[in-house]
């Protein structure tokens, strides 16, 4: 850390582009002039500080995110699946095709189709 000590209209410069000027010296404070690039932020530390503890509040701790999942885990008890009752048609036994009949003696069988098959 360097510390400075400045009178009232004198600078600090860092770097090339940003300038400090102690505009005016009291009893309760010191008010400082900063002159920086637009793309340099700027801010007090005390909002620093408020800044990043409002980031961390909003922001869920690991543990509270997985003890909430434990517990809405908990609360939703699986049910038990019950198998569908058997219908009526799985009760009839599947019917068999019909044979046809034999052909008489004595007379050539008709040849068959697909739809026979």
């Amino acid at each position: 850390m360097l510390i400075l000590r400045r009178k009232k209209n004198e600078s600090i410069l860092i770097g090339d582009n940003i300038r400090i000027t102690v505009i005016e010296s009291a009893a309760d404070g010191v008010r400082l002039a900063i002159d920086a690039p637009r793309q340099v932020s700027i801010l007090r530390e005390e909002l620093s500080q408020a800044e990043q503890e409002n980031k961390d509040s909003v922001a869920p701790h690991y543990d509270s995110v997985a003890n909430l999942q434990a517990n809405l885990l908990g609360r939703m008890k699986p049910k038990k699946l019950i198998p569908p009752a058997p219908s009526a048609a799985a009760e009839t036994p599947a019917k068999t095709p019909a044979k046809k009949p034999a052909a008489k003696s004595g007379t050539t069988p008709a040849p068959e189709t697909p739809a026979d098959k």
